[in-house]
């Protein structure tokens, strides 16, 4: 699998098509078991570099995850890890794992073992927001980036709690959301 190709995996469609129409092949997790599928692609590789962005609020169609979420719900855990888990286990021996994906607390069946014996490197933590921003806002001025493209909603301020509201309820249906003060 070369450097250039990436793979998106969620299971909303319009995201999925957004990924699509940036250049990455996309797979629904929902429709193929997402191991076997990246074994398929990279020859039995796996994957160089694998990222978690989902983080605590991970969803899936594995046992795992589902004792995940029962965990949550009755508060003997505060993350569902599902895809960290899955992450260590499609990277290839010597791969990278990044993980911008916001955890809060504790999670517990996560395999050391394989990421011990896989040499995998882990890159944690949230985005450096303010070492980036200036230099990405410059881009954006200069119009080197466009972005807009990211925005599904323009709301006023007065709309943010519905934003809000549709973000975490509509995930298909939101994927950026501009508030404006007037």
């Amino acid at each position: 699998m070369g450097a250039e190709q990436v793979i998106a995996i969620d299971h909303y469609p319009n995201r999925l098509a957004l990924a699509r129409k940036l250049g990455a092949q996309t797979l629904n997790y929902k429709d193929v078991n997402v191991l076997e599928a990246l074994d398929e692609i990279t020859g039995g590789r796996g994957p160089d570099s694998c990222i978690d962005a989902v983080g605590m609020e991970a969803h899936g169609m594995t046992m795992d995850n589902v004792i995940d979420t029962v965990k949550t719900t009755t508060k003997l855990g505060t993350d569902r890890p599902h895809v960290f888990r899955e992450a260590v286990q499609a990277c290839r021996k010597a791969g990278t794992l990044s993980m911008p994906g916001v955890y809060g607390g504790f999670a517990d069946a996560i395999p050391l073992g394989a990421i011990m014996q896989k040499g995998l490197t882990i890159r944690t933590g949230q985005t450096h927001v303010q070492k980036y921003s200036q230099q990405l806002l410059a881009l954006i001025l200069e119009g080197k980036i466009d972005t807009t493209f990211l925005i599904s909603h323009r709301l006023s301020l007065g709309d943010g709690p519905d934003g809000y509201k549709g973000f975490k309820e509509k995930q298909d249906e939101f994927t950026k959301v501009v508030l404006k003060p007037s």
